[in-house]
């Protein structure tokens, strides 16, 4: 884990932010000169702290508007069973995160849909023939209330 100073940490909550700010401007905000704060930015990126700068869409904007969490159940935990469904899992565009789970069922996706005709269209053509998969229950949200990719970052 990279060590992150008091200074770091107002750096990474900015971007998060703001990723297009320039460096002059996130200097002028933090009260560091250009160059400093460029360094810090590559020194975060070379620790992998920063892992990319990306756009964030609006999914209604791009016709995904239906978000469904799918909670699946594989046959078995194998790991070569594992390894093929996240392998597979992966593959599949519409599915935005994929998370390996303790409790009741093994794996979490979010996936976006234009609506519930598309969902249909993903959960026949690619989620039910994903391997191992022994039983997939889908839930629709029906409304966002917040949603967030910043993390908290805190000094230490």
């Amino acid at each position: 884990m990279a060590q992150i100073d008091d200074t770091d940490a107002r750096l990474l909550r900015l971007v998060q932010r703001e990723a297009r700010l320039t460096s002059a401007q996130l200097s002028e905000r933090l009260n560091l000169s250009p160059s400093a704060c460029h360094r810090r930015l590559q020194r975060l990126e070379k620790a992998g702290v920063i892992r990319g700068t990306v756009a964030l869409l609006n999914p209604r904007a791009v016709g995904r508007p239906t978000t469904v969490f799918v909670e699946i159940s594989l046959s078995t935990q194998a790991d070569d069973v594992l390894d093929a469904f996240e392998a597979a899992v992966a593959r599949i565009p519409d599915v935005l995160e994929c998370h390996l789970m303790t409790g009741a069922y093994d794996y979490l996706l979010t996936v976006v849909a234009r609506d519930s005709d598309d969902f249909a269209r993903i959960h026949r053509g690619h989620l039910a023939r994903l391997p191992g998969v022994a039983k997939l229950q889908s839930s629709f949200a029906l409304k966002t209330v917040f949603k967030s990719t910043a993390l908290p970052v805190e000094p230490g």
